[in-house]
């Protein structure tokens, strides 16, 4: 539901009517993972996809069917239409379980506060009541925190609140239950948990840092790039970036926080700025750190890292030339070489082209694991 957050927030806070569609199963070869919404206004009007198009005209079929008669929530399974050409259906073969509900008019009253944080690269979160035997609770949509019960608690079983909770804090997107017992029915709810923006460190204001910066922010990174050179690290020269810094780049990393998300590329290769920040760099736990420069550079940038004692197994987690070999000639292609590299390595894909692999082409949804389990 996060996907659509500007939009579901505009309509739900001028009145308008709406139904959802969320993905709450995937298996198999999906386009998009589970928590992925799509919208309909009262007038046919739409937000997002659920399926890349595959089965979106029947999902806003059934978007309109509840809006028009407003009644229970719907459980809809798309599989692979292979038996019957006219059927909907996914054409890459996997299968997607979809809840269909009318937004309540209640909901309307927190839910754009919420998505508005969400649509602002901020922590949100999100309790979707997918099944109740609890008629007042069934198809609520509630502000969920990292507290053990979402607001308001009083009708939420305790043992789905906790549940969803750890899933937040966890930033994980998926299905939680509580099972039968304490007199209660079995329930089942879908928590959709946005995280911050991760961090892409761009060292070296160099023409390449402008199409990196453009790329990254592309693909939802909060991009800085900082170099220790005032006259060349303006903003101007980096529209595109969220944040331009003066500094020496050791300097800055080390009043910067991080995380197993951020990016961190160096395209100085000036052994002046390089060494002392790779040094570093390659002392925290951070998800992608790759270098610029010609192999020659490289093999003497490792030479100078050995004798400031990094060890083999930190010097290997160092892409370097960064990038991946697709041709790259202009910064533009370059970037593109850069931020696939990055993919490739975050999500532990080889980047190769799909017709030489084999196994699923689309990344495996979130699964809720120990949250769900209790």
């Amino acid at each position: 539901m996060l996907n659509i957050a500007d939009t579901l927030a505009h309509w739900c806070r001028t009145g308008r009517a709406c139904a959802v569609a969320t993905v709450t199963t995937a298996t198999g070869s999906t386009p998009l993972p589970v928590g992925t919404s799509m919208a309909v206004d009262a007038e046919g009007n739409v937000a997002g996809s659920i399926s890349g198009g595959c089965v979106d005209a029947a999902v806003h079929e059934l978007c309109r069917r509840q809006l028009d008669e407003d009644g229970p929530a719907e459980e809809v399974r798309f599989d692979s239409s292979d038996d019957d050409a006219w059927a909907a259906g996914l054409m890459c073969g996997g299968s997607i379980g979809v809840h269909v509900q009318r937004v309540h008019p209640a909901d309307r009253l927190h839910l754009p506060s919420t998505l508005t944080v969400a649509a602002g690269g901020r922590p949100a979160g999100l309790l979707q009541i997918t099944r109740s035997a609890d008629p007042l609770l069934a198809g609520r949509i509630l502000p969920l925190s990292d507290d053990p019960a979402p607001a308001p608690a009083g009708q939420v079983p305790a043992a789905l609140a906790a549940r969803a909770a750890a899933a937040h804090r966890a930033g994980v997107t998926g299905l939680v239950r509580a099972p039968e017992g304490e007199g209660r029915a079995p329930a089942e709810a879908l928590v959709h948990s946005s995280r911050p923006a991760p961090a892409m460190l761009v060292f070296g204001a160099v023409e390449f840092a402008d199409a990196l910066s453009r790329a990254g922010r592309f693909l939802g990174y909060h991009v800085t790039v900082c170099d220790a050179r005032p006259v060349f690290t303006t903003a101007e020269r980096f529209p595109h970036a969220d944040r331009v810094v003066v500094d020496w780049p050791h300097r800055f990393l080390a009043r910067t926080a991080t995380d197993e998300r951020t990016a961190v590329c160096v395209l100085t290769h000036d052994s002046r700025f390089d060494i002392p920040l790779l040094r570093d760099a390659l002392r925290r736990p951070l998800g992608y750190i790759g270098a610029m420069g010609s192999r020659r550079t490289h093999e003497r940038r490792l030479e100078l890292l050995r004798a400031e004692g990094v060890g083999p197994e930190a010097l290997a987690r160092l892409n370097g030339p960064l990038g991946l070999d697709i041709g790259a000639a202009t910064p533009q292609e370059t970037a593109v070489s850069i931020v696939a590299e990055i993919l490739a390595h975050t999500r532990g894909r080889p980047g190769l082209p799909l017709g030489r692999t084999t196994g699923p082409i689309h990344p495996r949804g979130a699964e809720v694991t120990h949250a769900a389990q209790g």
